[in-house]
């Protein structure tokens, strides 16, 4: 009589369960055989290695300007512990380094780069904003009514908005591809708005702060009125439209 199917697939996630925990704590996991007994140990060692250096290159293509900034050698140090402290949930690693700026703020050997988290939420906020779900423009004429004031906008899924007490936009755009080494700015702060356009290009543009202010409430469904304020919104309203990214326009969000 052989066992139910079930028992089987609770063996199988079983083991695959105690190999991660291995793979990540750095121990050997059970149930390994080689001819030889220090093979096991050789073997997994370069398993484990080779998972961990491709997680580490997924990183870095994830966070270049952050590579950048503490340099090659540490950036892979760095890698290797953020994915032994969060390992991937999925195999697609689309979302994983969602907490790398956290683990950023908390990693002791930083603590004199205090910015470095922030230009990592940019550099996330990129990624997610190119892999974000579709969504079509609302025509801009939706917009001229008696009542503009009364009307919701709903952003583009792929809209993120950054605030950060660090330059962090200047950071980022002084270290990218074919620039020089650029020295860190004096400490001011900046916002900034990320976003796909329909033709699918990443954007990053600066923002002020009534214009960070006014899109962050838009973002949260307040209507248009109480979103501006006492500020104007021409600003951010312009920069929503010219690339795009009301996909509504209504008096109901």
């Amino acid at each position: 009589m052989h066992p139910p199917p079930e028992v089987h697939t609770d063996h199988l996630h079983g083991t695959q369960a105690a190999f991660a925990d291995a793979l990540w704590a750095g121990a050997l996991p059970p149930g390994l055989a080689a001819p030889q007994p220090d093979e096991v140990v050789r073997r997994f060692g370069v398993y484990r290695n080779n998972v961990m250096h491709g997680l580490s290159r997924a990183l870095e293509r994830r966070f270049p300007v952050i590579a950048r900034l503490v340099g090659s050698e540490f950036f892979a140090a760095l890698a290797r512990s953020f994915a032994a402290a969060h390992p991937p949930r999925s195999p697609v690693l689309i979302d994983w380094g969602d907490a790398f700026a956290d683990f950023l703020a908390r990693f002791p050997p930083l603590a004199q780069l205090p910015y470095l988290p922030d230009v990592a939420r940019l550099e996330f906020a990129r990624g997610s904003a190119y892999h974000a779900a579709d969504a079509a423009p609302a025509p801009a004429e939706a917009l001229v009514t008696e009542d503009p004031g009364r009307l919701h906008l709903r952003l583009h899924p792929s809209v993120h908005l950054i605030a950060s007490p660090w330059p962090v936009l200047t950071i980022w755009r002084a270290n990218q591809p074919g620039h020089p080494p650029a020295r860190i700015p004096a400490h001011h702060r900046e916002q900034a708005l990320i976003a796909r356009t329909p033709a699918l290009e990443v954007i990053v543009e600066p923002l002020d702060a009534p214009s960070h202010a006014v899109l962050s409430a838009l973002q949260r469904g307040t209507r248009l009125a109480e979103a501006a304020g006492p500020d104007d919104p021409a600003a951010a309203l312009t920069l929503l439209l010219r690339h795009q990214l009301i996909t509504h326009i209504g008096e109901t969000p």
